[in-house]
């Protein structure tokens, strides 16, 4: 009986593995099913495994090895302004640098400013967003590395279509806005319903609620399709100017990404098919499909932009690099805060490329330690700087200064002190709040108010040449934004062309009586 007994049970044993056996095959045979449907899928991306290309990209050599970095997976995110199908050049209207927590799986966002003054490549120093239009996705990532000390090797790039197409998959937004932005997104959804071939219908413009709170209160939630999300993520001319743009960007990502968790298979079947043959990247499947599989287990942190510190604006316009650029104050400072802010470095020590940019940088511009922000003063080292002053000495051409002509004033826009400055304040400096410094909430607060809007006013709309005063993203003749730069000269800089260094346009600017 007891032999009996013995024998029944080693079946049932038997019994429950082959089951057990049975439902990993399953799981198994669904796996692999989900993979070739997914692997299908992802055919219909532009995918860019040029090995040769991507040996190219550049990391600094302090950086190789990093551990701190090896922890985190960084990817750079594109939104190419471009308007025919090919994202894989043009201008990157926007960058941002996402950033996982290869543990935690948190996922922090920054935005680059996109006419940030820093070296493209080259040796030369222009708006960072033409670093792309130079020299594509792999010049843009050697941009992002060179500069911030960062190790990226993987990029994703989409146009405006791509975007408003995702969003018209998951149903639309539901986004909160302001007085201003609706009627900026209104005017901006002409152009975007034009440039991506989708409809919208104008949201009515509420009752004024006055100058005081016109960009400060939120009116209301107004559910948004693709083309006006889209276009929402365009405004620039408010009194945030890019800083509150790339705000906007983040806030929309957000929203993305928590209506994307909750979608069904049907849905993310129709973004694959309808949004993967917009996008570029060089990701190969495997690890895209190895991403994908752990994005249920992502939660998005807080997000940022980059310089936090800075100048701009009326402020700028007295140096030689005009007021259409955003100036690192400085850039050494602002790479120890964004080390600080995405990995948790409390004493990060930059590379010797970052230091001899931040001092190039603050040298020819005329913004440095003294314009650093209240928030970022830890930052500021003590060391000797390495700027020899060779960039004060171009010529009239592109409204540079010459070497020994520095002014105390202030007039020319620096001082022959080692901060190259001669005051302290910064038009960003006074809040006491940084974006790298909040408890873990949103750049987005639920106050609806920027961070750069406490006036009401801008301090960057004295109606002249300035990028940030006229009503397109962008000049399209491409005099403006063409190469970023002007590649006749081997100087790294040209005032030419745009009016940066000059309130007339041709780029003589203040500084023509200098040599």
């Amino acid at each position: 009986m007891a032999k009996k007994n013995k024998s029944v049970r080693r079946r049932r044993k038997r019994r429950v593995l082959f089951g057990i056996e049975l439902f990993v095959l399953l799981i198994l045979v669904g796996g692999l099913f989900i993979y070739a449907k997914v692997n299908e899928k992802m055919n219909k991306l532009d995918l860019d495994n040029n090995s040769e290309e991507a040996s190219k990209v550049e990391v600094n050599e302090d950086v190789i090895g990093s551990k701190t970095l090896k922890g985190f997976t960084n990817i750079a995110l594109f939104g190419v302004d471009n308007r025919k199908e090919n994202v894989k050049s043009g201008q990157s209207d926007t960058t941002i640098i996402a950033s996982i927590n290869n543990d935690t799986k948190e996922v922090k966002l920054v935005s680059l400013y996109r006419d940030t003054y820093v070296n493209i490549g080259n040796d030369v120093y222009t708006r960072c967003n033409a670093a792309y239009n130079t020299g594509g996705p792999t010049q843009a990532m050697s941009m992002i590395n060179t500069n911030l000390d960062l190790n990226i090797t993987n990029y994703v790039a989409v146009n405006f279509k791509a975007l408003a197409t995702a969003i018209d998959c998951l149903g639309g937004l539901d986004v909160d806005m302001t007085y201003v932005e609706i009627k900026n997104m209104n005017d901006y959804c002409v152009e975007t319903a034009e440039v991506t071939g989708m409809s919208y219908e104008p949201i009515e413009m509420p009752e004024y609620p006055g100058d005081d709170k016109q960009e400060s209160e939120i009116i209301g939630t107004y559910h948004l399709n693709g083309v006006q999300a889209t276009s929402y993520c365009r405004i620039r001319y408010t009194s945030g100017w890019d800083m509150k743009r790339t705000e906007r960007q983040r806030y929309i990502i957000s929203l993305i990404v928590e209506k994307a968790k909750k979608a069904s298979l049907s849905t993310l079947n129709d973004i694959m098919d309808e949004v993967f043959p917009m996008i570029a990247t060089d990701f190969s499947k495997s690890d895209l499909i190895k991403l994908g599989m752990g994005i249920l287990s992502y939660k998005l942190g807080e997000t940022s932009g980059f310089p936090t510190s800075n100048m701009m604006g009326e402020e700028v316009k007295r140096s030689p690099v005009g007021e259409d650029y955003v100036i690192p104050t400085t850039l050494e400072t602002n790479v120890k805060a964004l080390h600080q802010f995405l990995f948790g470095e409390e004493s990060y020590e930059p590379s010797e490329t970052v230091k001899q940019r931040s001092d190039y940088i603050a040298g020819f511009s005329g913004f440095g330690n003294s314009y650093v922000s209240d928030e970022q003063k830890a930052f500021i080292s003590e060391r000797a700087s390495t700027y020899d002053g060779s960039a004060l000495k171009q010529s009239s051409k592109s409204g540079s200064v010459g070497s020994g002509d520095t002014d105390d004033s202030g007039s020319g826009g620096y001082s022959d002190s080692s901060d190259y400055s001669d005051s302290g304040s910064s038009d960003y400096s006074d809040s006491g709040s940084s974006d790298y410094s909040d408890s873990g909430s949103s750049d987005y607060s639920d106050s609806g108010s920027s961070d750069y809007s406490d006036s009401g006013s801008s301090d960057y709309s004295d109606g002249g040449s300035s990028d940030y005063n006229s009503g397109d993203d962008y000049d399209d003749s491409g005099d403006n934004y063409d190469n970023g730069y002007d590649d006749s000269q081997d100087n790294g800089y040209s005032g030419g062309g745009s009016g940066d260094s000059g309130d007339d346009g041709t780029g003589s600017g203040e500084y023509e009586d200098y040599e």
